[in-house]
């Protein structure tokens, strides 16, 4: 079955067949302000999109686009919240020789949400440096890794919903972990967890002050969670 998503994956993505065409390249920045929280709301139809934390700004950011699927920024700040907003065109899927790749950094500092919609691609999320609030994802089709290992300093829930391909999730084993995961036509895998009844727990950290709950759905495809 993992064998026969990862087939139908590769044979979508090489319909959309990014590389290639005139590419533009954009840099986008937003600086900090009074907000006490963020969200950031990802939406990508077709492409590749790196995400992690380091930004000396709220968030910084390069595009290598063809001008099919430009990407646009909004950001909007109402009392002690802001959102940012990262989304391609709704036409903005096209087939033939285009080029799509995001990647975005985010501050380490700025307590933030990360809801991301996915579509065809691949997508390196590597967040455990960031102060989370959350984390919400829709998978398309392609590949996907979430790295979350770090030093959490607040509790947090993840939601993953698997499409077609496979999705890696990366936990931290000092702080404890509650994980349920079905799989659709696919596989689910869990290492570095204790099965106990339907869901997988951190043995030992079950009373921690710092919880990360994890929910995945699979789709097509294999979704592998690892606690280290």
């Amino acid at each position: 079955m993992k064998h026969l998503a990862a087939c139908v994956a590769a044979l979508l993505l090489a319909s959309c067949n990014f590389a290639g065409g005139p590419t533009i390249t954009e840099h986008k920045s937003i600086d900090m302000d009074r907000s006490e929280s963020t969200r950031l709301d990802l939406k990508i139809g077709a492409g590749e999109l790196k995400l992690a934390g380091g930004a000396a700004k709220k968030m910084e950011a390069e595009f290598a686009y063809s001008e099919a699927l430009k990407p646009t920024v909004e950001s909007r700040t109402s009392g002690a919240t802001s959102e940012i907003s990262v989304s391609q065109a709704e036409n903005g899927f096209s087939f033939g020789h285009n080029t799509s790749r995001w990647d975005v950094r985010l501050n380490d500092s700025v307590p933030v949400e990360v809801v991301a919609k996915l579509g065809a691609g691949q997508a390196d999320m590597t967040l455990g440096s960031l102060n989370l609030r959350g984390v919400n994802m829709d998978i398309g089709v392609g590949q996907v890794n979430v790295d979350l290992r770090g030093t959490p300093k607040k509790s947090y829930d993840v939601r993953i919903n698997g499409g077609i391909g496979e999705a890696k999730v990366f936990l931290p084993r000092s702080v404890g972990i509650t994980a349920n995961a079905k799989g659709g036509i696919g596989e689910v895998n869990v290492e570095g967890l204790e099965k106990r009844g339907d869901r997988w727990i951190n043995p030992g950290h079950e009373n921690d002050p710092v919880q990360i709950t994890l929910d995945a759905k699979g789709g097509i495809g294999e979704i592998r969670i690892v606690a280290q």
